[in-house]
């Protein structure tokens, strides 16, 4: 079975195109490693995210515990809907390395809204100057459109 990636990204804040977030939408910063593999698995499970299911707990401390790394979780009205990784790279850029929102979020239009905090947050630590981010074809149908209407480019695609 073959797969596309497609690589997505925004070289300016200007080029950023928000939506209107929901009444009660919010993200919050969390640093425990123990909520990243948890929200990894229920909001991968659907898209076939495999690569982090082998990390040991010391594995995912490493990874959430390092000073690039900031995770950040969606509620809407209290509830948990969803999460997104984010790691701070060399010259300025910063990935959005996860993003997704859990089963029972999906189908609300939450995603847009999630994406914009996710940018927001992104161009907001300091030296930023490129965000970027990829998906293949197995994510949502939704996914590439979700990134175009925001702002991000396209610049390179992969068979696999």
């Amino acid at each position: 079975m073959t797969s596309t990636i497609y690589y997505f990204e925004m070289t300016s804040r200007q080029e950023f195109q928000a939506v209107e977030v929901p009444e009660g939408f919010e993200l919050r910063r969390v640093n425990d490693p123990a909520t990243n593999a948890r929200l990894y698995r229920e909001v991968g499970a659907a898209w076939l995210w495999t690569d982090r299911l082998v990390w040991s707990e010391g594995e995912w401390a490493k990874w959430v515990k390092r000073a690039e790394v900031e995770t950040w979780v969606a509620f809407l009205k209290g509830e948990e809907a969803g999460y997104l990784e984010l790691d701070c790279q060399e010259e300025g850029r910063v990935e959005i390395v996860y993003f997704g929102l859990l089963p029972a979020m999906i189908g609300k239009g939450l995603g847009g809204a999630m994406l914009t905090k996710a940018v927001e947050v992104a161009w907001r630590l300091q030296g930023t100057e490129r965000v970027w981010l990829h998906t293949c074809t197995e994510d949502h149908p939704h996914a590439v459109s979700n990134y175009e209407k925001r702002g991000f480019r396209l610049f390179r695609t992969e068979v696999v």
